[in-house]
């Protein structure tokens, strides 16, 4: 029988996992599938919990929590795969604030559907990007996407308005960041044959298609073709900021002057003068870093998702 190990972060959503975890054991339950529940005490806590499953012989991992519980966990998969201590398909129940990477992965955000959704053990196999940088202890995997700029200072603002979550949070985030995050550092950007140098307001790396809970970054990505969708977007004024922002609300970015949209496996961004903040699947992943690297890796972990889900 397929052993299932829920990793639940009790805060996420703003406390809504924790209340949620006795509805999601009996509707489990009822499902008849065989699991036991951890609960995170501290950030990384769910790398290191999910590291210790796969040593304990768990068959599928399940993060219990938005897209930072989600990578947290991913993360310890992946290590674990690198480590050659074993493997483990990941599931996911939706709790949070954004569950970005659920969308773009084809899992239900609803937790009835969700649990129903592992019942039906239906996998499919899905690249895992890869980051690096100057700012980083260590290399750092995500399953969604990075953004770095603009709108990764949008998620650090998100994350202090407590009275609001979801789609809502981040878009007051982004109007507010307008007026905070203007002057885009002069950056290098090389992938392919390609050499960029421009001030950039926003470089966006997506394995995934959406952020923020309703940002549609890339409207045409596929989890599974070995390619990041990429969007450049060249410093502008605030108006065409504002402009911009319900262009990508809609998906509808493509084409701009100000957007260089394109494909590549292998990205590596530098600021010359000035920083980059830049966030993965949604969590800080520097405030002040000078170079990144991001690198997609195709095919590395299981995901449970829905049965239609396969191609999108």
């Amino acid at each position: 029988m397929t052993r299932y190990r829920l990793i639940v972060n009790p805060t996420a959503g703003g406390g809504r996992a924790r209340i949620a975890v006795p509805a999601i054991e009996r509707m489990l339950t009822a499902h008849g599938l065989s699991f036991d529940t951890k609960h995170t005490e501290r950030p990384w806590h769910a790398a290191e919990l999910s590291r210790q499953a796969i040593g304990d012989g768990i068959d599928v991992v399940v993060a219990v929590g938005g897209d930072g519980t989600a990578n947290e966990v991913l993360n310890g998969l992946m290590q674990a795969k690198l480590a050659e201590e074993g493997s483990a398909a990941l599931g996911v129940l939706c709790v949070g604030r954004g569950n970005d990477f659920a969308f773009s992965v084809g899992i239900p955000q609803c937790l009835e559907d969700g649990c129903k959704c592992l019942s039906e053990d239906c996998r499919r196999m899905i690249d895992i990007g890869l980051a690096e940088g100057d700012q980083l202890p260590e290399a750092r995997f995500f399953g969604n996407g990075i953004g770095v700029g603009f709108d990764a200072v949008v998620g650090f603002e998100a994350a202090k308005l407590k009275r609001l979550s979801g789609f809502l949070g981040y878009l007051v985030a982004a109007l507010k960041t307008i007026f905070l995050y203007f002057r885009a550092p002069q950056t290098r950007i090389e992938y392919g044959e390609q050499t960029i140098e421009q001030r950039s307001l926003m470089i966006s790396v997506m394995n995934g298609r959406r952020l923020g809970g309703g940002f549609m970054m890339a409207p045409e990505a596929e989890i599974d073709d070995g390619l990041f969708d990429l969007n450049i977007v060249r410093e502008v004024g605030r108006a065409r900021v504002f402009a911009l922002i319900l262009r990508f609300m809609k998906g509808t970015q493509a084409g701009q002057p100000e957007i260089l949209s394109d494909r590549t496996r292998r990205i590596t961004v530098t600021a010359t003068d000035g920083v980059l903040p830049a966030h993965a699947d949604g969590e800080t992943l520097c405030e002040k870093g000078k170079t990144l690297t991001m690198e997609l890796l195709p095919r590395q972990i299981e995901v449970l998702s829905q049965a239609s889900a396969g191609g999108r």
